[in-house]
Formats: structure tokens, sequence, C-alpha cells
């Protein structure tokens, strides 16, 4: 099921991950865990956020994904299903009973 992440990490806890060398190592294997379609980095509210676009393919993966991210960057974590374009079309027409 296509799924968005969405990550705030917390700022104390991202600057010291930055600063002892974590932060790229934990993102390397969260891309390497999630093989995304897209990820975007931004701030939001005052935290450096990130959104990523994938493929969860159980919700048992859930804990696998967000687990560093609780305990390394003290994170608020949402997983959430999402649709394309097409997706959204198809979606629509069995809604209409097409």
């Amino acid at each position: 099921m296509r799924t968005m992440l969405k990550f705030s990490l917390e700022v104390k806890a991202s600057n010291a991950a930055i600063h002892n060398g974590t932060l790229p190592k934990i993102m390397e294997a969260l891309m390497a865990k999630t093989h995304p379609e897209a990820a975007y980095f931004t701030a939001d509210g005052g935290t450096r956020t990130v959104f990523i676009f994938f493929d969860l393919k159980d919700t048992s993966d859930i804990p696998y994904i967000a687990e560093p991210l609780f305990s390394n960057f003290d994170a608020r974590v949402e997983f959430q299903p999402v649709m394309n374009a097409e997706e959204l079309q198809k979606g629509l027409a069995k809604a209409m009973g097409g």
C-alpha cells in the first residue's frame, strides 16, 4: 500500500545526531528500508520534518521503520495511506458505481 511517512525530529536530539554523525547514517538506513518513490525534507512547525512516500508491504514493518526515529530523535511519526492521481480516478469510478 502506498504510504506517506511523515516524521518530525526533536530539535535537541537531531542537533546531537548531526554533530555525532548518526543522522546521515540513520537516514541512509531508512531509505534502504523503504525504497521511497519520493522523499522531501523541510522545516514544519519549527522542526526538521521529512515526508517519505513508499510501498508499505506489511504493517508489521511499521515498528522496524519507526523505532529508530523514536529512539534516536524523539521523533513524532505518522503513517498514512495515500493515492496518486490514477488511483484516485479508479477509486472515484468505483464510488460512482462504474
